[in-house]
């Protein structure tokens, strides 16, 4: 009998576990969403804010159970999804994601899993006067951007005069329609449904504006997995766990016994049963959004500029209180100063656009323009005050023997020499601004930058609209960079020989 030291006996037996262990253990299924979209698709678990739950939660933990391997969700800005399912971030998304012809013409897209409709929502007092999108001829429409009922309302504005609102989020439109910003929501019924259970005091039409239907997106060469995710979908439809999903999560309705139907009807050879468009060639679709891309960016200049004459004028009165002002005064101002810069211009968008609504429901270019107006104040205010202290006290202390009064001084002495060194600074500072407009989109305003992420959403890529929201912007920084050196060497002081 062959005798085994005992140590040996351990090592061996550890390792044979080891390895039987690693050979079970699945890589995780990684799946793309967004928390931040809410119920009923993806959203924190109110228990436990770790843990998300939502509709394409149990869809993801579905797909992973069939597949053998843990369900690993990763967390994704909701207009990102398409770029990083495309990157290979993760290996589907799943997020009430709308099948499109931009999407089946960039990415591998699954199956439909549930059949939705493009529904319109109003004010209760409204239900009898606005019935369709053909009522709302010169009213404000609001919807999400870069989804299939954005691109209704596009097509609404240009036959029927809609104003199209884009949100980057489900909740503040309905909000704002009780608000009486908007005359109308046009989303998806579940969605709507969901709104008008926490909101009363809304009606939704019964007509559907469009069908769609929510599907998963991979990247373009998962075509594998996909087809493996198809054949999942479809034995889920067969066997009830779908149905049973999608009535945990209170979305079933009359239209999804008939999808599944259709899509078994079709059978193993056409998983992409849902019907789509031919999708637009890249350059007539880009022909198609340079008059909305241009009308974007005068809208962004004529709200950088406004914005930055008001920090300017704001600006410079914090500057000439803190630095003659009573001890008071400046500390109030100082207090503003810090407040401003040590906080979010987002944060401050949201409180002055959403937070004063009860009080005051300021529109939306109008509440832009004062935020950024207030934040960028705080900065130049800054920059103002150090180029006055910047001047010599000796020209200061000649003005006071000539008589001048304190105003005087600083209008025709301190004043346009500290001009001249804060011109620099300023013009750094306009520049900024013209980007950090793209922020005021949270607030509705379809500023360039908003409208060339629409752009590239329906497009399927950010080549060619990225190339040319950086052109714009060049065209609209760069001439003003060149009027601010030329300004420069012609007020520049003359070295001494």
């Amino acid at each position: 009998m062959l005798r085994v030291p005992l140590w040996a006996a351990i090592v061996v037996t550890a390792a044979l576990a080891a390895g039987a262990v690693h050979a079970q253990a699945a890589p995780a299924f990684r799946w793309g969403g967004d928390a931040e979209g809410g119920a009923p698709y993806v959203e924190a678990d109110a228990q436990d804010p770790k843990r998300v739950v939502g509709l394409d939660v149990d869809v993801a933990e579905l797909i992973a159970k069939e597949l053998g391997r843990p369900a690993e969700f990763v967390q994704i800005a909701f207009t990102s999804l398409d770029q990083s399912a495309a990157r290979g971030d993760f290996e589907i998304a799943l997020d009430g994601i709308e099948d499109s012809a931009a999407r089946r013409a960039s990415l591998a897209v699954t199956m439909p899993y549930y059949e939705f409709r493009e529904v319109l929502t109003v004010r209760a007092a409204d239900a009898m006067r606005f019935r369709s999108l053909a009522d709302l001829r010169g009213h404000r429409v609001a919807t999400l951007g870069g989804t299939t009922a954005y691109e209704l309302l596009l097509a609404g504005e240009r036959e029927q005069g809609i104003e199209p609102i884009s949100y980057d989020d489900d909740v503040h439109p309905y909000e704002d329609l009780l608000n009486g910003r908007v005359d109308a929501v046009l989303l998806d019924n579940v969605i709507a449904e969901r709104s008008m259970r926490r909101m009363p005091g809304l009606v939704t039409q019964p007509d559907a504006a469009a069908v769609g239907h929510y599907v998963g997106i991979l990247a373009p060469a998962q075509t594998a997995l996909r087809d493996r995710v198809d054949g999942i979908l479809r034995q889920a439809m067969i066997d009830g766990r779908l149905e049973t999903i999608l009535r945990r999560w209170l979305v079933w309705n009359d239209d999804q016994p008939k999808l599944h139907a259709r899509l078994l009807a079709a059978g193993e050879g056409t998983p992409a049963a849902a019907a789509v468009e031919l999708p637009r060639s890249v350059w007539t679709m880009t022909w198609q959004y340079i008059p909305s891309l241009l009308t974007a960016a005068g809208l962004t200049l004529a709200l950088s500029c406004l914005s930055m004459a008001l920090a300017v004028c704001l600006g410079s009165a914090i500057a000439i209180g803190r630095v003659y002002g009573h001890r008071v005064l400046r500390a109030v101002l100082t207090a503003y100063v810090e407040v401003m810069r040590g906080t979010p211009i987002l944060l401050q968008l949201f409180v002055i656009y959403y937070g004063l609504a009860p009080v005051v429901r300021l529109p939306a270019f109008a509440a832009a323009l004062i935020g950024l107006g207030l934040n960028y104040a705080a900065y130049e205010s800054e920059i103002y005050r150090g180029a006055l202290e910047a001047v010599a006290r000796g020209q200061l202390e000649a003005a006071r023997v000539l008589g001048f009064t304190k105003w005087q001084a600083l209008r025709l002495v301190r004043a346009p020499q500290a001009f001249r060194f804060a011109l620099a600074p300023m013009t750094n500072d306009f520049v900024a601004m013209l980007k950090d407009s793209s922020l005021v989109s949270v607030l509705t305003v379809m500023e360039l930058t908003k409208q060339t992420q629409i752009f590239a959403t329906n497009l399927g890529s950010w080549v060619v609209p990225g190339a040319l929201c950086a052109a714009l912007y060049l065209a609209m920084s760069l001439p003003l960079a060149h009027a601010a050196r030329r300004l420069e060497a012609r007020w520049k002081v003359p070295e001494a020989s």
